[in-house]
């Protein structure tokens, strides 16, 4: 299957919000805890300073959004989220996304892409950006509420671009 990453058109939007959710409901990786509506969605990727998505055989595969991670004299720093449809996950989709990411930070003038809370039992991620080159910073303890109440250790990481 052939996948190209791009910027998000409106039509994307119900396909991105099921993605997005399906995130958000498994509480092991995004910190929000409510789900997007169509509409709030819209209004959230278009915010962003780059939303792009995978696309495959004409289906959305998976997203990621890019802002500033920070303003004023941190403001060269970005940050990103990502994610793929579960049915689509092992296709390296976030493998594409991180790298496009990258691209497309350099290009706003970002120099350096941070992480804040990787939930350390997301080890896909881990693994992924440890094979990109992104430099751990160090772990928070308890930083991130699972979905079962519990909390899990969170790790920062970074990257120049």
């Amino acid at each position: 299957m052939d996948i190209i990453i791009r910027k998000y058109e409106d039509r994307d939007i119900p396909s991105m919000v099921e993605i997005w959710n399906d995130v958000v409901e498994d509480a092991n990786a995004f910190p929000q805890i409510d789900k997007l509506s169509e509409e709030e969605a819209r209004e959230f990727f278009a915010s962003q300073t780059f939303t792009g998505v995978a696309e495959g055989d004409g289906a959305i595969l998976g997203l990621y959004i890019l802002h500033p991670n920070n303003i004023g004299r941190c403001g060269h720093i970005s940050n990103a989220s990502y994610a793929v449809d579960g049915s689509y996950r092992g296709y390296h989709i976030g493998e594409k996304l991180v790298l496009h990411s990258m691209k497309i930070g350099r290009e706003f003038g970002f120099s350096i892409l941070q992480f804040n809370a990787v939930v350390s039992t997301n080890a896909g991620a881990i693994h992924l950006y440890e094979k990109i080159g992104f430099h751990r910073v160090g772990v928070i303890p308890k930083g991130y509420l699972l979905g079962n109440g519990e909390y899990e250790d969170i790790i920062i990481y970074y990257i120049e671009l």
